[in-house]
């Protein structure tokens, strides 16, 4: 607990500096655009960041003296009550040695509490798990992105969807970029692989939904991309696109801007689209409350499902079964079986805000994530609550189960990604650090087979334009 004294001193001399930095401000201007190397547009970041820094340091200041002040008022209390004690056992010296060793153990004990709420709290800054390994950055994109996803036919590459109206592919080993997809004219929502070819399924801000061909070449001879990092990594500010690109220069990559065939019909924005077993239809979600099923081939409508209450939010088809389920803003999602003409529908309700994902774990489990903090597992054949409940500190976005040990990556809006097991048991969390780790919203998450000699089994996106690749090696704590 810092001393008063030095806690003034240093809150003195930050106010010192903001007051001669804000007095000179009119007067040095001109001096300072002149001679200063940081850019105006940097100082004024700056400025900013140095008010917030100061901010923080006053609540921190005014709660360490609330805390001060509650625990000495809990020492005289105790103290008090083992004088009383010792007075009203007649004072004598046995009972006196007592009450002290009493108070003494009482006292002991809250310092141990507030030492171990203190180091929670600097815990909460270092790395959880030594099992999440940061391997790769994948670099290019000018926007968020979306979400990540890895194909399913070999060489395997990883493909990004971005609100800079591209899906880009990536060589997993290298991190470079080999093709960029810009026939969209809108945000690109979501991309998906097909399971059997070389084709790419994108959903899209423009109401439509592309099917196109994943050409390309993989880079030879290309060192893999070193992660680097500077101080412009903490500023949110256009001047990094340069940087982002960068990494671009060191090779070609293909740029393909006509779809094999366009999927319309839809009168709001396309938030996902997946394909369907086999990958002889696709399913795309929509804005507008309904999912439509097309002929991945024609282009056909086949079916529309309608239902939901509001906008869609994410559609899953299962690998192996004509199975989709839908999630949505109207706090439910929906699991659609298309295997006979009736398409049966089973509505899941448990969560309590917009349902953001919800995605099949084997054969006879949903896992579905929510604003609502949660992220519940479900059984199919006995679907009327959940049988698992896993509590988060902040918003779930799309998250994804591993195809074998079924564990659960949780990207959220607090910009941690958590690993739980199958049964809500939780195995850590990925670094988070100025060099490596998201500085906004983990917006999705992607398994990719078991992780062999720090090569990337997961990948991530999020809000800051940036994907990672990580290796992620868990087990259940004993």
């Amino acid at each position: 607990m810092p001393g008063g004294d030095g806690a003034l001193k240093l809150k003195s001399m930050i106010r010192k500096g903001r007051s001669a930095t804000d007095a000179s401000e009119v007067t040095s201007v001109h001096i300072d655009s002149e001679q200063s190397l940081i850019p105006a547009h940097f100082r004024c970041r700056l400025d900013d960041l140095f008010g917030q820094i100061e901010r923080e340091f006053e609540n921190l200041y005014a709660e360490n003296l609330t805390l001060q002040d509650e625990v000495k008022t809990l020492q005289d209390r105790l103290e008090a009550t083992g004088d009383r004690f010792c007075t009203h056992d007649n004072t004598t010296e046995s009972s006196g040695a007592k009450a002290k060793k009493s108070g003494s153990q009482i006292s002991q004990k809250i310092k141990t509490t507030y030492k171990a709420s203190t180091s929670r709290i600097v815990s909460s800054f270092k790395t959880a798990s030594t099992g999440c390994q940061f391997v790769r950055e994948y670099r290019g994109h000018r926007d968020g992105v979306w979400e990540v996803n890895v194909s399913c036919t070999s060489p395997q590459v990883v493909g990004t969807a971005s609100a800079d109206h591209t899906a880009r592919l990536y060589c997993i080993e290298t991190g470079s970029c080999v093709l960029q997809y810009s026939g969209h004219q809108g945000s690109v929502n979501s991309i998906r692989f097909h399971p059997n070819q070389e084709l790419v399924l994108t959903g899209s801000g423009d109401q439509t939904a592309h099917i196109w061909r994943a050409q390309f070449n993989l880079p030879i001879n290309v060192e893999p991309m070193k992660s680097h990092s500077s101080g412009e990594d903490d500023f949110e500010s256009s001047e990094k696109d340069e940087a982002l690109e960068e990494p671009d220069v060191l090779h070609e990559y293909m740029i393909l801007r006509t779809p094999l065939l366009e999927l319309s019909g839809h009168t709001g924005v396309i938030i996902a689209a997946d394909w369907l077993a086999g990958g002889e239809q696709v399913v795309t979600a929509s804005w507008d409350r309904a999912a439509n099923i097309y002929d991945s081939e024609s282009g056909d409508l086949v079916h529309s499902l309608t239902g939901h209450d509001l906008e869609l939010t994410d559609v899953r088809a299962h690998t192996q079964q004509k199975l989709v389920v839908t999630s949505s803003k109207d706090t439910t999602f929906r699991l659609w079986d298309l295997r006979d003409k009736s398409m049966q529908v089973n509505v899941f309700q448990g969560h309590t805000q917009p349902v953001t994902t919800s995605v099949f774990a084997g054969t006879d489990k949903i896992v579905s994530g929510s604003d609502d903090r949660t992220v519940k597992v479900w059984d199919l054949k006995n679907m009327r609550s959940p049988i698992v409940t896993i509590r988060t500190d902040s918003a779930v976005n799309r998250l994804s189960v591993h195809s074998s040990n079924y564990n659960i990556a949780i990207p959220q809006d607090n910009r941690h990604v958590r690993v739980h097991d199958i049964l809500g048991v939780r195995l850590g969390r990925l670094p988070r650090s100025s060099r490596q780790g998201h500085n906004r919203m983990v917006c999705a998450a992607t398994w990719c087979g078991e992780s062999q000699n720090n090569m990337c089994n997961l990948f991530t996106c999020g809000f800051d334009r940036r994907v990672f690749g990580w290796s992620v090696n868990l087990q259940p704590k004993d």
